[in-house]
């Protein structure tokens, strides 16, 4: 990034607030299809899972602690008269059809990823939903709010906020990223909480074209500092209001 981009960056970050009341995590296919190294059907190299998972238990903790509001979307693939509801798409078609793989150096499956019902469709242990969270499984192509029933959650909750977390940075975050844009949300990427099985150039990419055209791209650290930043600052306020 150029050093005019930085200076860019930084002077948006520090404008940024992020108020708990009215801001969301949205958990975006942190299933084992992609994170879970011994059954997934679409993988994340195994270290890199390993990564994400902590950074997102990490993060979530901090922000269910701040009284954040999450909701997983969880990707399904449906059985269609006995076919992949994905065949339908041409692009997945041919890449079944030519035999190629998704994942550069890993093997994958289209037509057998996320099955409904299979343990891929599982959300990782360490980041299991609470009785509070929402899971949203009518996620069934690359954005979160096509068919599904995010955006009425949302707006029931008054989000003006969303901080995306997940797999892949440069697919279904990034597409998660420009809807919410033209939603008129406030876009923030948690950068060590996505990552690519499409490999790192394209992880970069992502967060790059966040961060230079619709968005935040912040830490774990980052994100947690704003949060404690907002309630300091309500701190503050309350004992000038009981001075008065």
């Amino acid at each position: 990034m150029s050093a005019a981009r930085s200076e860019m960056r930084e002077r948006l970050n520090a404008r940024l607030r992020i108020d708990p009341a009215t801001t969301a995590v949205l958990a975006i296919d942190t299933h084992r299809g992609h994170l879970d190294p011994e059954i997934a059907t679409m993988p994340v190299a195994a270290d890199i899972a390993a990564d994400v998972v902590e950074s997102s238990r990490r993060l979530l903790a901090g922000t269910r602690a701040a009284g954040v509001a999450t909701a997983f979307l969880v990707m399904n693939n449906r059985m269609i008269d006995g076919r992949s509801e994905y065949l339908r798409n041409p692009w997945w078609q041919a890449i079944e059809e030519v035999r190629e793989s998704l994942t550069p150096d890993l093997p994958s499956t289209i037509s057998g990823h996320n099955l409904v019902g299979s343990p891929q469709t599982e959300v990782m242990p360490e980041l299991a939903p609470t009785e509070d969270d929402a899971v949203i499984n009518s996620k069934h192509r690359l954005s979160s709010f096509i068919d599904t029933d995010l955006e009425s959650w949302l707006r029931a909750r008054g989000i003006e906020t969303v901080l995306l977390i997940g797999i892949n940075t440069n697919t279904c975050v990034q597409c998660a990223a420009f809807e919410a844009f033209n939603r008129d949300y406030r876009v923030v990427v948690v950068s060590d909480c996505v990552h690519s099985m499409y490999g790192a150039d394209l992880h970069e990419f992502g967060l790059d074209n966040v961060a230079r055209c619709i968005g935040w791209v912040l830490s774990v650290d980052e994100v947690i500092e704003k949060l404690e930043q907002h309630a300091s600052e309500g701190s503050a306020q309350e004992e000038a209001a009981g001075v008065r």
